[in-house]
């Protein structure tokens, strides 16, 4: 982050006009005594849940008792045809409360293109949401992560994803959940077209979920992920730690989490902090308690 960029980001936290330090609407507000909580990405065993060696609705005992971890993120992809079943939805309920665990957000994925050319299709993107938006309220969670998937030019996607993020968020409001994207390949891994469109919808229950590893932007480029953290930091309303191998002192070889951790907590971020290991040479539960650890360590350094 340059000067400039410095400066404008300080005055808008200042002003109280970033998102980050407005914390989740309807979320548990995190522990006066850490500056940040940890959740748990169901991602993290995405090979056990495909493998069929995990079951959906062991997640939320798997996080408490295996790991002592008390919030979870959902992917719709483990349970993609259960988005009305509601007793299906009220037994993945009632084992959280069984363990004292959070539902924090579902993670929404192959529903369509919020931000597709066609203005048919986007409509259809957009509506295919509403019974997640729907299954969340049923949960307790406090909001959907979706993508920002376009195709056009820079200008012409922000428009069309802007358009479909604003019609999705206004829906989205009427239920009490927000709806946050990722930056998640093609232009939404560009800090700063992401933070456009956060921009142009400029909805208070729209946000971003700043992922530490998804910077690919196409065609063999990387998007330098420290900028484009801070770019996404003001509208934060959830952080993805991704994770993918460590060193013999316990560090993350590709991500610098002191060095992000910092972006975060200067951007007066204030809520939970997601574990997402995509990591193949250790297994999926050595990763989550690597990460987690090193999450732990680097709070206590920056507290």
């Amino acid at each position: 982050m340059d000067r400039r960029q410095f400066l404008e980001q300080s005055a808008r936290i200042a002003a109280g006009t970033g998102l980050a330090s407005l914390g989740c609407r309807g979320a548990r507000t995190p522990n006066p005594s850490s500056w940040f909580q940890i959740s748990l990405a169901e991602w993290s065993f995405h090979k056990a849940l495909f493998a069929g060696q995990m079951d959906h609705l062991d997640f939320a005992k798997v996080a408490k008792t295996d790991f002592g971890i008390d919030a979870v993120e959902y992917v719709n992809q483990f349970f993609k045809d259960k988005a009305r079943d509601q007793t299906y939805l009220g037994e993945m309920k009632r084992r959280c409360g069984d363990h004292g665990v959070e539902s924090r957000l579902i993670m929404i994925d192959d529903e369509g293109d919020l931000g597709d050319a066609d203005s048919a299709a986007r409509t259809k993107a957009v509506e295919n949401h509403y019974k997640w938006v729907e299954a969340a309220k049923f949960l307790g969670c406090f909001a959907i992560r979706v993508n920002a998937r376009s195709t056009g030019s820079y200008d012409e996607q922000l428009e069309r994803a802007a358009d479909g993020l604003r019609r999705l968020t206004q829906f989205g409001a009427q239920h009490g959940i927000a709806v946050i994207v990722e930056n998640h390949g093609g232009l939404s891994s560009n800090g700063q077209w992401l933070s456009a469109v956060m921009k142009r919808v400029n909805l208070p229950d729209c946000g971003t979920l700043p992922d530490f590893g998804n910077f690919d932007v196409g065609d063999g480029q990387e998007y330098d992920r420290y900028k484009g953290v801070a770019e996404l930091m003001p509208f934060a309303k959830a952080v993805s730690a991704k994770s993918h191998d460590f060193d013999a002192a316990g560090n993350e070889t590709r991500i610098d989490y002191r060095r992000m951790m910092r972006i975060v907590k200067d951007a007066g971020y204030r809520s939970f902090v997601g574990i997402e290991y995509e990591g193949d040479r250790l297994s999926e539960p050595e990763g989550v308690r690597l990460t987690k650890a090193l999450l732990e360590k680097v709070r206590a350094e920056l507290a």
